[in-house]
């Protein structure tokens, strides 16, 4: 048969050359043939010959057969999966036999990153909004799938209209998030939030959340963190609940919760209330769900921190203690301070201190951060240093008795502070002192880390940055109990 091709407006196109030179073999053929038949024919032999030559056709067609099958037909090598190049533009996935059309930006620009980046990915955190219909979940992964864009990870918040779904996306590097956003938009997500994410993501939903319930029940001082890490970036303050008379019931204090858009409201174990909130993105009831239990949990409780501690010998043959402390080391607290100079507790507190039981209670209190103490022989304390919850930021304080100053106490719990501070996710911490406080100075620049100084009114605010602080796989306090050299 001719072959028959069409045009670009679709009309058949015959090819009368071609149908000629077949026409004219065709002829040909027919003519050798009856020329073959009555010379062999018309012979003494000539039906025995036509018969053999028959066979012998019948032979060769039956091996050609066989041979074709064994060798084109073969089973699959043992390292080949089944899948086969796709010719050049030919579409791909759920797109098969579907699109006709030019491809869209989205496909275009992952296309051109797949070609480009020569197999480099980027992750992705996103969130979206789509209908609650069937089908809009995926046209949105077949448009994900245009841009070359691998789902690893889905997980669904319903709503009254509508659903959120989280994803982490595997994408190829050069293909900007934009892009990402708009192909989206075109699939029907609407209110779409996007950031990058990191190898920590990787980790399913549920083996994170027990990871988070985990560390909050061994630490009381989890808990804001563990809520920041399960919420994403989040400001998280803790408020003493307010009353409406001195005997009257608490207001401002919600009993399971609040869910405000973005803002969570949520009840605390000493009565207070932790906020959460975050700009960018409104809560759902799934997260308010799980944000409610872990807080519940830490209530269950009650208070708790490590037992763990680290005794050390100090350069001139000193042993001091360090561990973990809290709300029942107020009184030891307090008689540290009254055991301080002014000039002592001026330099912590930036000017007289009045009223130490009442703020003693909530640096020592674990909801608001982290303290380590420093304890003699003895039993008494001569040092405490605070890792402090300030929203988004981390803060570091420390106050040394003025005889056990200049020993090296304020180095050694500084850095375990930072360590902590490492251990938390921190991106930084800060410490506020006087200008003329040389040794607080002098410890921040004895961590080895990148310093940012502002000095106002002569205030002085130190920033530290950790992005390249390695993280130890186990926080000082939290080893066995023994001894080490400080020199």
């Amino acid at each position: 048969m001719s072959d028959v091709t069409r045009t670009k407006h679709g009309r058949p196109v015959h090819h009368w050359r071609r149908d000629l030179v077949e026409l004219a073999a065709l002829f040909t053929a027919v003519a050798v043939a009856d020329a073959v038949a009555n010379m062999i024919g018309h012979g003494p032999d000539g039906p025995a010959l036509l018969v053999i030559s028959a066979v012998a056709l019948l032979a060769t067609v039956g091996f050609h057969t066989w041979w074709a099958r064994r060798h084109n037909h073969a089973p699959p090598a043992v390292d080949d999966t089944g899948a086969r190049p796709l010719a050049a533009g030919q579409p791909t996935g759920l797109d098969t036999g579907q699109r006709t059309g030019p491809m869209t930006a989205m496909e275009q620009a992952g296309a051109t990153a797949t070609k480009s980046s020569a197999g480099a990915t980027t992750l992705w955190r996103m969130r979206t909004t789509v209908r609650d219909e069937p089908g809009s979940l995926a046209a949105l992964c077949t448009t994900l799938a245009h841009g070359k864009v691998d789902i690893l990870s889905l997980q669904a918040h319903p709503l009254a209209e509508g659903t959120v779904d989280e994803f982490l996306l595997r994408a190829p590097a050069d293909l900007p998030a934009a892009e990402i956003t708009r192909g989206v938009s075109h699939a029907g997500g609407s209110g779409t939030w996007i950031e990058r994410a990191d190898a920590h993501d990787l980790v399913d939903a549920p083996t994170r959340i027990l990871g988070l319930a985990t560390r909050t029940a061994l630490d009381a001082a989890e808990l804001p963190l563990a809520l920041r890490q399960l919420l994403g970036r989040c400001t998280i303050r803790s408020l003493p609940a307010k009353t409406q008379t001195a005997s009257g019931p608490l207001a401002d204090k919600p009993v399971e919760g609040a869910l405000e858009g973005t803002v969570l409201r949520l009840q605390a174990p000493e009565g207070e209330v932790i906020t959460v909130e975050r700009p960018y993105l409104p809560f759902t009831p799934t997260e308010f769900a799980r944000a409610r239990a872990l807080v519940e949990l830490d209530t269950r409780l009650g208070p708790r921190i490590p037992h763990s501690k680290d005794v050390l010998t100090l350069a001139e043959g000193s042993s001091i203690t360090v561990r973990r402390a809290d709300t029942t080391d107020v009184d030891a607290a307090k008689a540290m301070h009254e055991r301080c100079s002014q000039r002592t507790l001026g330099m912590r507190y930036h000017g007289p201190v009045r009223d130490a039981d009442r703020y003693l209670g909530h640096l020592l209190s674990p909801r608001f951060g982290r303290t380590l103490a420093v304890q003699t022989a003895s039993g008494r304390i001569v040092g405490i240093g605070h890792l402090l919850w300030d929203g988004d930021e981390t803060e570091i304080a420390l106050l040394v008795e003025d005889d056990w100053q200049r020993r090296g106490i304020g180095g050694e719990l500084l850095g375990r502070l930072v360590t902590m501070a490492v251990e938390a996710g921190c991106e930084s911490v800060y410490a506020v002192t006087q200008a003329s406080n040389t040794g607080m100075v002098a410890a921040m620049r004895g961590l080895g880390l990148p310093l940012d100084y502002q000095i106002e009114e002569g205030t002085l605010v130190i920033t530290a940055r950790l992005e390249a602080t390695p993280v130890s796989s186990q926080l000082p306090y939290d080893q066995p109990q023994g001894r080490a050299e400080q020199h």
